[in-house]
């Protein structure tokens, strides 16, 4: 790997910052990484399996195969300079060796400098793997990208609470994956301030939540101490919902919307 990769990939760990929380807003395909990229204040990008998925007319939930979600991520990674950190859903593999060859791949091949690894079974949020079979998987990425040589961050999502589990095995696992060898735990179900304050107290590590109306405001998240926020398909949904609205302003034969003159090119 070359030195660039890895200062990507070591710079992409430092930007989680508790109190300083990393925002990542979501990105599918070339010109969304490098519209987002241009926006002030960002310093590195996140995709979105579902997004990237639904864009191509798939669902969620391994609709992409692993040479899909590879070449994916390959296109985006390449339209700009900043680090990438790539949704790889459950790695794309039924066992922890598979996990393992996937990552390696992602990084060697798309240049990833931080992976989302899920710990669900299937597109739902439950039911997951036991903890000690989703901890090895976490391993496993650790692993791969060791291999490839490079400081992979790896995000390792808890689905527990989004699967009407318990508080208490939710933080277990967090704790797990962070010992597996996880640099930041993506902890779902995070519905309100008291389960933010619980979460950062608790797990022994950095944590991410997703962000969406409704949710801790984000100045609020930067003051508990959480060290990343993302919005998962919630970027597309905002991208499509303004599509929408201007193709009915413009069917109804209305003003032209300002944003169609929005200036992009890759």
């Amino acid at each position: 790997m070359t030195t660039q990769q890895i200062q990507k990939a070591e710079l992409l760990n430092a930007l989680h910052v508790p109190g300083t929380p990393l925002i990542v807003t979501n990105v599918w395909d070339a010109i969304t990484a490098k519209i987002v990229s241009e926006a002030p204040g960002v310093t590195a990008l996140a995709t979105a399996s579902h997004s990237v998925s639904n864009v191509r007319g798939l669902e969620d939930g391994g609709g992409l195969t692993v040479d899909e979600a590879i070449a994916a991520a390959r296109i985006i990674i390449g339209a700009v300079d900043l680090p990438v950190s790539v949704d790889f859903e459950k790695g794309y593999a039924a066992d922890a060796a598979g996990v393992a060859r996937n990552v390696r791949r992602l990084v060697e091949e798309a240049g990833a400098s931080g992976i989302n690894l899920e710990d669900s079974i299937g597109a739902a949020k439950a039911p997951q793997y036991d903890i000690a079979t989703a901890a090895a998987r976490v391993s496993a990425a650790r692993t791969g990208a060791d291999a490839a040589g490079v400081p992979l961050v790896i995000n390792a999502r808890v689905d527990t609470l989004a699967g009407g589990g318990e508080w208490s095995e939710a933080v277990a696992r967090a704790n797990a994956y962070l010992d597996a060898g996880a640099d930041v735990i993506f902890f779902l179900g995070l519905g309100d301030e008291d389960k933010v304050k619980r979460a950062l107290d608790e797990v022994n590590g950095r944590v991410s939540v997703i962000g969406h109306p409704g949710a801790v405001p984000l100045a609020r998240l930067a003051e508990l101490g959480v060290s990343r926020v993302s919005f998962g398909p919630g970027t597309l949904g905002l991208t499509l919902a303004a599509l929408q609205r201007s193709a009915t302003q413009l069917t109804s034969l209305g003003d032209y919307p300002d944003d169609l003159g929005f200036p992009f090119s890759l």
